[in-house]
């Protein structure tokens, strides 16, 4: 049943990520073509691509924790091949509180600025800082989810999506 939400999870927040990205893309390709053909652009796109990538953001970082992509440092747990379950032990403990905190504060903030709103759409800004709670929550899940196989051998999920190898001609 786990493994199950866990492929759903990672499907759901995949093609979040793939549309999110297609949906800004597609916005800032418009107006720049726009702008070149008539000199005209529409305001919201600007507003609008660069909320789409604080939501982008967030919400594709918990997919890269999962499969190894954020810079990380592990001249430590190489150094000392027999302590590196432990020390990826600590260092679990530490994201998990930092991305609870994270969530915590995120929320609050959120809350704080609900009331206002964005200058071009008029939506509020607490929408837009919702991403930042949100995708910390989502960290704690894929952290949570990944952590036996990482805590044990420091493996990440495999995925050719995620390989710069691969991704060479």
């Amino acid at each position: 049943m786990l493994a199950s939400f866990d492929r759903r999870l990672c499907a759901v927040n995949r093609w979040s990520v793939i549309l999110m990205l297609a949906a800004m893309a597609s916005m800032v390709f418009a107006n720049v073509a726009l702008r070149f053909f008539t000199d005209r652009s529409i305001l919201w796109v600007e507003e609008a691509s660069r909320y789409t990538m604080i939501w982008l953001t967030f919400i594709g970082a918990g997919m890269v924790l999962r499969y190894g992509g954020h810079v990380g440092i592990d001249a430590l747990q190489q150094r000392l091949p027999r302590h590196a379950a432990a020390i990826r032990a600590v260092i679990g403990v530490v994201m998990l509180g930092f991305f609870g905190t994270m969530t915590i504060v995120g929320l609050r903030y959120a809350l704080l600025t609900w009331a206002q709103t964005t200058p071009v759409l008029q939506i509020p800004i607490g929408a837009v800082y919702l991403a930042m709670p949100v995708g910390f929550a989502l960290m704690i899940v894929h952290l949570l989810l990944m952590a036996r196989p990482w805590l044990r051998s420091g493996e990440f999920l495999a995925g050719g999506e995620f390989d710069g190898d691969a991704a060479r001609p």
